[in-house]
């Protein structure tokens, strides 16, 4: 994971911990016991980007808030007594290929949930993911976290939110195994999420924003 733009300061320091590398029922261990999270790479523990600023019920942050609210509860309510569950950014989420420990801000299981061999509160085999994006974290999701997460042998979806204007990019796995893009800029668009065999409005997912205004 690289350590340039956000990540030098969002890094946990080491001497909080007394060390560089840790194994994985340590990073288990010390997340079980600590008031925030943290994502854990080759060995390495980052406290999570953005965690602050869920504290600050304002401008994006509150947008931010607003868009999760409306997306998660829509897929609560299309997914109902179907095979796929909707969690929040509080379910943790590991990628064995590589290592990754992260928290999504909405992912989506369809079928058996698979817990890790180390941890039952852990799942992996995710089949969407959304990430709703934050100043600090906006970077990361599209570079790092996007690149980390096409490791996930079961990932048809990788949807990025923005919370600064109407856009959302939909990334797919097409059947060459090559991601494509589809962007929805414009609150009359319908996002689709044929993974999991849902289409949610854009105005919906904005509503009572600033940004769907035109809307309300």
């Amino acid at each position: 994971m690289d350590d340039n733009n956000n990540n030098n300061e969002l890094r946990e320091p080491e001497v909080a911990y007394g060390k560089k590398k840790f194994t994985v029922e340590e990073y288990l261990a010390m997340e079980r016991a600590s008031a925030e999270k943290h994502e854990y790479y080759e060995g390495e523990i980052f406290l999570m980007q953005g965690h602050g600023e869920a504290l600050a019920m304002s401008g994006a942050a509150k947008r931010h808030n607003f868009i999760f609210s409306n997306l998660f509860g829509e897929l609560i309510l299309r997914l109902k007594g179907k095979s796929c569950q909707p969690f929040g950014p509080d379910m943790r989420m590991n990628i064995p290929e590589n290592t990754l420990f992260t928290y999504p801000d909405i992912s989506v299981y369809c079928g058996e949930s698979n817990d890790v061999s180390e941890d039952e509160d852990t799942v992996i085999n995710p089949t969407l993911i959304i990430e709703i994006l934050s100043p600090s974290t906006e970077n990361y999701d599209r570079g790092d976290k996007f690149k980390l997460c096409r490791d996930i042998p079961t990932l048809k979806e990788y949807i990025i939110v923005a919370t600064k204007t109407v856009c959302i990019e939909a990334f797919r796995i097409n059947d060459r195994k090559h991601w494509e893009l589809e962007e929805y800029c414009d609150l009359n668009d319908e996002l689709k999420m044929p993974s999991i065999g849902v289409s949610i409005p854009v105005a919906d997912i904005y509503h009572r924003t600033k940004l769907a205004k035109q809307k309300d």
